[in-house]
């Protein structure tokens, strides 16, 4: 089995330790992200939690799956939708989460969001507040994502939880994470 970069000495294995770098805004970024914006606790998981599925980023996952599965409202058929890579159907997620999930995924992907999905987003009830701040969760969570999974930050790469089997299609690309 091959070392993790924490125990070949390349990076400090503690997430504590990685915390405290002399890294400009990191903490009071995400600090904000979290506590800081108008978005309800569900819409802000999703919007945590997809660009962590997506990126296979299980230290992110497992960190906050938890606090999406027990904001309020939220259940166990919801979360199921979200734990699907790439989900066809809403399920038992109301408008404004599924608009997010979408969107969440659209800007992990591919970056760009097409109009057509930016104007379902905010007519699913967003406003242009909420808009921005969505999309700074997103784009903040798609950093953090990259940069846990990049250091290995938890060792947790290559230990998906145990709902996210892998199937590898022939190309050697993912081709979904089933439940």
């Amino acid at each position: 089995m091959p070392q993790s970069r924490a125990t070949r000495g390349c990076i400090r294995s503690s997430v504590e330790k990685l915390t405290r770098l002399p890294l400009t805004g990191w903490n009071a970024l995400l600090g904000a992200v979290r506590t800081k914006t108008s978005l309800p606790d569900d819409i802000r998981e999703i919007a945590i939690c997809r660009p962590a599925l997506i990126n296979e980023a299980w230290f992110e996952w497992n960190a906050h799956a938890p606090i999406l599965a027990r904001a309020a409202g939220f259940s166990d058929e919801k979360l199921s939708v979200v734990k699907e890579l790439h989900p066809t159907a809403q399920g038992a997620l109301d408008d404004r989460q599924w608009a997010v999930l979408r969107y969440a995924d659209a800007m992990t992907r591919s970056v760009k969001v097409a109009q057509s999905l930016f104007d379902e987003v905010k007519a699913a009830g967003f406003s242009e507040q909420e808009m921005v701040e969505l999309t700074v969760t997103v784009a903040s969570y798609n950093m953090v994502s990259r940069f846990l999974v990049a250091l290995d930050v938890g060792e947790q790469n290559g230990k998906a939880p145990e709902f996210a089997a892998k199937v590898v299609n022939p190309t050697g690309t993912d081709d979904k994470i089933q439940s």
